[in-house]
């Protein structure tokens, strides 16, 4: 049954990561570059998850980590 997860996570964030390739601006620019970074980040994070290799409380914390980075990201932008 973990095949099926494995193979769920891998079609989502393939598929983010091809969207992001295709609408990205040219170069890779800090914002480019953060979010493939928090894409990948996520990636390995639900990967370990699915497979069991990581326990809830430390996907919480990569997931709240993730989400203020992402918040600094777009405050930064806006100014």
């Amino acid at each position: 049954m973990e095949i099926f997860g494995v193979a769920a996570v891998v079609i989502v964030f393939g598929g983010a990561l091809v969207l992001i390739w295709k609408t990205k601006t040219q170069g890779f620019g800090p914002y480019n570059t953060s979010v493939l970074v928090l894409v990948l980040v996520l990636f390995v994070a639900a990967l370990a998850s699915v497979l069991h290799k990581i326990e809830f409380q430390p996907l919480v914390s990569i997931l709240l980590a993730v989400a203020g980075f992402a918040g600094g990201v777009l405050t930064a932008r806006d100014k």
